[in-house]
């Protein structure tokens, strides 16, 4: 692989031999590559066939038609930004092991391709609202798309007398759906019936309370019954007062919303719905019309699903943070259901499951773990000490790093500093309390997500959660000092308070230092095994472990536990074993030989099934982490005597159950003498019992 690097006119001071020997490659410092030296980037192109490298995003259209031009072999060319995350800042001279690194990272393959979801649109286009400023923004999009109003009222203008569209009229019910398949519900309670009205206007005229605009719709708040507009409708007949309204529907492909409320209550609006006629509005409407795929974000395993079982409900972090309204329950089927067309790809779902059940698959975890490794692996073989990842959203995230590198070339900022290195994500949410530990494995001093106004409310709420778990980890281990968050979140929506933001949490005397020894191992697909992985690591070298007495537990934050035991009330507790069948990691289990309930901590996933389900209320969860061996034994949470037939003697259930059911039916008219006894009994003794008892009748 070939990699090119530019100091931009100078502007950035690039260590070409340093980088060249991070990346085993020996590197040219150009000046003006997108200038008079484009012909190294044409001959670099047209020299090879693996992947081209170009450190400068600046001109990726233009170095893009040029390969075009020319005809490159290679078919992969990646841009990579070096430039406002590292050379423009005041720290642009100590930057080159993250530079470093950023190229590196850049060398690694794309994603592994997944499945997609399609969308098809024919254009079928639905405007809501006023209809003057709804006909001035279908006047701008009738020439390629089949635009139907559906009028909220006059406004200023109202309508024109020239009927263009189609129009709706009524009470809206409610707007469902995606690009590609929206379903308008309306009543027709209004009655002018539009597709009747020739916008002739007697009607507007002949009303004393002025009850009719021009939108051509009653206002049956003014109208006082003189029914002078039916009169003056005449013999077309547009005018009815006794008709019945009626739910009715229609489907369209696309919906632009100009009322002062959304439809959709969510934060994460459906794709092909659009609340403002604003020019990029307009012109993204205007493009959407033929098929349209997206990769499908997520992967379900419901085995692993701790949400339901026995219709019961558990575990349902993902339902209660979705945005985008995708995720429903199923309890009839003990699963959730994940909507691909309405999934926005934030990945906060993947993020807060605790079993991995949903996991992110675009890019996968194990990608995210190569990409994490190779950066921070580079900057520190580079010379680099103890490194921060910013993780912010490839959209506004991305925005506010490039325009505070910008602001520190100006002199108005400091710009990134060296030893924070920026990770561009889909979705700041995506990544959660295993990536992140991981990181910090690999060498990480500190993780620092970006939040902008772009994420839901619920998500920061979501990722604090994790991030407490993680910080009680390592306080609770020794990794980590109270009040010094090593995974915290950074609001900012402008870029000199993210610029301030960075210089606050990640440099002076609140600067952390690495405190984990490295880790080799590989962030796994598996959720639950990259955890357990982590775990073993942390403790194998954990400084409070190191003191005598060692704790044998760390209490954690109940809100968004992922470890955790269950306390048995004993005197409650039969034996049921119900808990046994809900519980959905295996970490509750019988003893074919013994009645007894027995656990594995290290397979509990704080779901909380068997709470639910265990008809005595006698489980409770207690969020902890296990810091002794028994974490992954089998121990026994409770026992009891089996209890034996009274006929027979052989074992059918535990003394406490059968004591229980005893006395709850000692009372009940059908269990009265001999009845009563035979509950002591095994099944097949008490069928002989009732067929031998001359009291019994037969039939």
């Amino acid at each position: 692989m070939t990699t090119l690097i530019c100091d931009c006119n100078r502007t950035q001071p690039l260590d070409q031999k340093a980088l060249g020997q991070s990346l085993h490659e020996e590197l040219t410092l150009h000046t003006a590559l997108c200038r008079r030296e484009a012909g190294a980037f044409i001959s670099a192109v047209q020299s090879t066939t693996d992947a081209v490298v170009v450190a400068c995003t600046q001109e990726q259209r233009l170095l893009g038609d040029l390969a075009a031009q020319a005809q490159a072999k290679t078919s992969v060319i990646k841009f990579v930004n070096i430039r406002e995350t590292g050379g423009w800042s005041r720290d642009a001279k100590d930057a080159t092991p993250k530079i470093a690194a950023l190229l590196a990272a850049a060398h690694l393959p794309d994603p592994e391709p997944v499945p997609t979801v399609t969308f098809k649109s024919a254009g079928r286009l639905l405007i809501i609202g006023d209809i003057d400023a709804a006909e001035q923004a279908a006047a701008l999009l009738s020439d390629v798309l089949n635009v139907t109003l559906f009028t909220q009222g006059p406004g200023e203008a109202g309508g024109a007398q020239s009927r263009r569209y189609p129009v709706l009229g009524g009470q809206v019910l409610r707007v469902d759906g995606w690009l590609g398949a929206f379903q308008l519900t309306w009543s027709s309670n209004n009655p002018i019936d539009l597709d009747m009205c020739t916008r002739c206007n007697a009607c507007v005229v002949a009303c004393p309370e002025q009850a009719i605009g021009l939108d051509y719709q009653i206002d049956l708040s003014k109208c006082q019954s003189h029914r002078d507009c039916v009169a003056a409708c005449g013999a077309v007949g547009a005018i009815n007062f006794q008709r019945e309204a009626a739910p009715e529907t229609a489907n369209f492909d696309l919906v632009l919303d100009l009322r002062a409320h959304s439809a959709f209550s969510r934060h994460a609006l459906p794709q092909g719905y659009f609340r403002q006629a604003d020019a990029a509005t307009l012109l993204r409407l205007r493009e959407l019309v033929g098929e349209f795929e997206k990769p499908r974000f997520f992967a379900y395993k419901q085995k692993l699903c701790a949400h339901s079982r026995n219709e019961q409900v558990g575990c349902q972090a993902c339902v209660d943070i979705c945005s985008a309204e995708a995720i429903s329950s199923e309890p009839a089927r003990q699963q959730i259901k994940v909507n691909p067309n309405l999934c926005v790809g934030c990945g906060a779902c993947t993020t807060v499951c605790p079993t991995g059940a949903l996991s992110y698959a675009y890019p996968s975890a194990p990608e995210q773990g190569v990409k994490l490794k190779t950066l921070l692996s580079t900057y520190l073989q580079a010379g680099g000490q103890d490194p921060v990842l910013l993780l912010h959203s490839q959209e506004a995230g991305l925005a506010l790093v490039q325009e505070m590198g910008r602001a520190a070339q100006l002199q108005l900022a400091q710009g990134v500093p060296a030893h924070v290195i920026p990770v561009s994500l889909w979705h700041t949410a995506s990544l959660g309390l295993d990536v992140w530990l991981t990181a910090l494995a690999y060498g990480a001093a500190q993780v620092v997500v970006l939040v902008t106004r772009e994420e839901a409310p619920q998500y920061a709420e979501g990722l604090q959660a994790q991030m407490n778990q993680v910080q009680a980890l390592l306080e609770g281990l020794g990794y980590a000092l109270p009040g010094q968050p090593v995974v915290q979140l950074l609001h900012a929506t402008q870029a000199l308070a993210l610029d301030a933001e960075l210089q606050r949490l990640c440099t002076g005397k609140q600067r952390l230092r690495a405190r984990i020894p490295l880790a080799t191992m590989a962030v796994m697909a598996d959720k639950r095994s990259s955890l357990g992985l982590l775990v073993d690591h942390l403790l194998d070298h954990a400084p409070a472990l190191k003191a005598s007495p060692a704790a044998e537990a760390l209490s954690l934050p109940a809100d968004g536990a992922l470890f955790g035991s269950v306390d048995v009330n004993k005197d409650s507790c039969t034996l049921c074993m119900s808990c046994v069948s809900a519980c959905p990691a295996n970490a509750l289990q019988d003893n074919q030989q013994a009645p007894q309930l027995r656990f594995v901590e290290k397979n509990c996933v704080q779901c909380g099934l068997c709470v639910t389900t265990c008809p005595e209320n006698a489980l409770q969860l207690v969020p902890r982490l296990l810091l002794t061996a028994q974490r992954k034994e089998l121990r026994v949470l409770n026992e009891t005597q089996p209890y034996g037939c009274v006929r027979c003697g052989k074992a059918f259930g535990t003394l406490k159950g059968i004591e229980a059911m005893m006395a709850k039916l000692s009372g009940h008219s059908m269990f009265q003498g001999a009845a009563l006894e035979r509950l002591k009994m095994c099944g097949d003794c008490r069928v002989i019992d009732i067929y031998s008892s001359g009291d019994e009748q037969k039939i």
